[in-house]
């Protein structure tokens, strides 16, 4: 018999935990100025919290090469400052990842409308 979860597990805690940080983190001590205004979407851990991917978007798609070239520079220090924040026995390496979701569902959004456009309606 399965036991019942009750709310979140420490593994999504910890993720969370990790979300939230790091985003304060670009917003506030990330100073590369190669860094566009980045948002944290989400983040995948390993189950020994050893390694997480930070799936990532930027409001300028025009800075979107250089926004990663400055996180990758900065992971580094942004894996040493997350270390200070959250108690865990070893802060995860950090890989930093583009988030194209949005932008697909904006272009899948914009063929449905178009499509809707071309089509005749029935009366």
């Amino acid at each position: 018999m399965r036991r019942q979860q009750r709310g979140y597990d420490r593994q999504d805690r910890v993720k969370e935990q990790i979300m939230r940080e790091l985003a304060d983190l670009t917003r506030h001590q990330l100073k590369d100025p190669r860094a566009g205004f980045i948002t944290i979407n989400d983040v995948d851990i390993t189950r020994d919290y050893s390694y997480a991917t930070v799936y990532y978007t930027v409001l300028d798609s025009n800075t979107r090469a250089a926004t990663a070239e400055a996180l990758e520079h900065a992971k580094g220090h942004l894996r040493s400052e997350l270390s200070k924040r959250i108690r865990l026995f070893r802060a995860p390496q950090l890989q930093f990842t583009y988030d194209e979701s949005l932008e697909r569902g904006m272009n899948i959004s914009q063929l449905i409308d178009e499509a809707m456009k071309e089509t005749p309606v029935a009366d």
